[in-house]
């Protein structure tokens, strides 16, 4: 008989986890090998995020100004322009994390008077916390709504899109923004485009940000959040599930059949990771040698872009990208 060592999640982890969002991770790991992105963001995750955030984001005064507050300045006369005559907006901050990438924008579109809401969704409670917090302090006078979402597997809730406030004289459009270059982070990035064309209304834009480039000419060096958000997202995982450091390493490489950059734990070690909780009491071997994905970043082409895009129902009407040609923001509508 092969030798496995034998862990469990802490219980700080099951403090964290719906049954559901336990079920998915187990899912995810026997299908794909992965624990997706999108939970690492929950519970003491929201604070691992928003440090890095904080750190290396957010501008002073040797750092310039964060490359998505950037473009959507840039984008902001564009996106006015688009609105119907006399139309006030609702923002919809999908992933809006600690909100801080949105606040020149409003504050632009307040000033003119036009903003209605701003409704701030996540996955993570604690992230959701923290953007009222802020969001409160910078803007008293304006309605705030909040709630749990993973766009992932669900369209954005009819009480935020929808907007029983309009009427023949009173129109309220929907900016619905996907920011964080989080695109890139899904398992999979159709079915979101499509959760948002679902969201959406004829009037209603879709803004959203993400790396363009080759994934497959990744030199290897890692930079940003594959940098400063993995390191902490490793010791984390490891820490909830039970892991030895000493049965691990964190790998980091381009991954061919996704055709991403992505961050790996590599096990050393034979593991059985015993899932129980309320109903569930599930095992899940993992042999030495074998890696399990934490963390993944895929980077667009245009042309790829534009073909999801339009594969989804979605059309792209307007983009820029900044300077470097790194970085792109995309403006979508529905196509009629």
């Amino acid at each position: 008989m092969i030798y496995s060592r034998k862990t469990q999640p802490n219980a700080e982890f099951y403090n964290i986890f719906s049954e559901t969002e336990i079920l998915g991770m187990i899912q995810a790991i026997k299908l794909t090998q992965e624990i997706p992105l999108k939970y690492s963001y929950k519970g003491r995750g929201a604070k691992i995020w928003d440090n890095f955030y904080q750190k290396y984001i957010i501008p002073r005064w040797y750092r310039s100004k964060n490359v998505e507050i950037v473009l959507l300045q840039q984008v902001f006369t564009y996106i006015n322009h688009q609105l119907p005559c006399g139309d006030k907006i609702t923002i919809i901050d999908v992933g809006a994390g600690n909100s801080y990438p949105v606040k020149e924008f409003i504050a632009k579109f307040h000033q003119l008077d036009k903003v209605s809401k701003y409704v701030a969704l996540d996955i993570s409670t604690e992230l959701l916390k923290l953007s009222q917090d802020n969001f409160r302090k910078w803007f008293p006078k304006i309605k705030f709504a909040s709630g749990g979402i993973d766009i992932e597997d669900n369209a954005i809730p009819e009480d935020f899109s929808q907007n029983p406030e309009c009427d023949s004289t009173n129109h309220i459009t929907n900016v619905i923004l996907h920011l964080g270059v989080t695109i890139g982070n899904h398992q999979d990035r159709m079915r979101v485009f499509k959760n948002f064309r679902n969201s959406m209304r004829a009037n209603d834009i879709l803004v959203f940000t993400n790396e363009i480039g080759n994934n497959s000419q990744w030199d290897g060096k890692a930079r940003g959040g594959c940098e400063y958000h993995v390191g902490q997202i490793y010791e984390w995982i490891k820490n909830s599930l039970g892991i030895i450091s000493e049965d691990c390493q964190l790998v980091r490489k381009y991954d061919l059949t996704t055709d991403s950059v992505v961050a790996n734990i590599k096990f050393r070690q034979n593991y059985m990771i015993n899932f129980t909780f309320q109903g569930i009491d599930q095992n899940i071997q993992i042999s030495a040698g074998e890696e399990m994905t934490i963390w993944r970043h895929h980077k667009y082409q245009i042309s790829e872009l534009i073909q999801e895009i339009e594969q989804s129902g979605l059309k792209l009407v307007h983009y820029i990208t900044n300077k470097y040609s790194s970085h792109i923001m995309a403006i979508c509508k529905i196509e009629s």
